[in-house]
């Protein structure tokens, strides 16, 4: 009988669903519909390749700001999300995610733009 597959879930802290709202707020209000729809479509792949391996090229130990703290920055997953309507050409934000130890959770601290102080943002313990 064939291995059942674990199966992992991204769970975005109180923190992150702010940020994800402000960053589609502030895309809808700068750039519109369609790329408020292409940016999201981003964030949602790049959580998609962040589940499926936590560790995946691209992304970065951070454990200097907490144990087992990783990052991953939006543009790594441009390619895999490109949709009808087109791709994001200059992503400019990052995931702060870490595995809780059963490897099936997989906490997203943060969506950040790539020019914050990264320290000063994130949750406490």
């Amino acid at each position: 009988m064939p291995k059942k597959r674990s199966q992992r879930k991204a769970v975005l802290s109180v923190e992150a669903r702010r940020d994800l709202r402000e960053i589609l707020i502030w895309t809808q209000a700068k750039f519109g519909r369609d790329a408020t729809l292409r940016y999201e479509d981003l964030i949602i792949q790049t959580l998609r390749d962040i589940v499926a391996d936590t560790e995946r090229p691209g992304s970065k130990d951070r454990s200097d700001l907490q144990a087992g703290v990783r990052s991953y920055h939006l543009s790594f997953s441009r390619e895999r999300a490109r949709t009808s309507l087109g791709i994001v050409r200059n992503p400019r934000h990052f995931v702060i995610y870490r595995a809780r130890d059963n490897q099936s959770i997989i906490d997203i601290l943060r969506i950040l733009h790539d020019s914050r102080e990264l320290q000063r943002h994130l949750p406490e313990e």
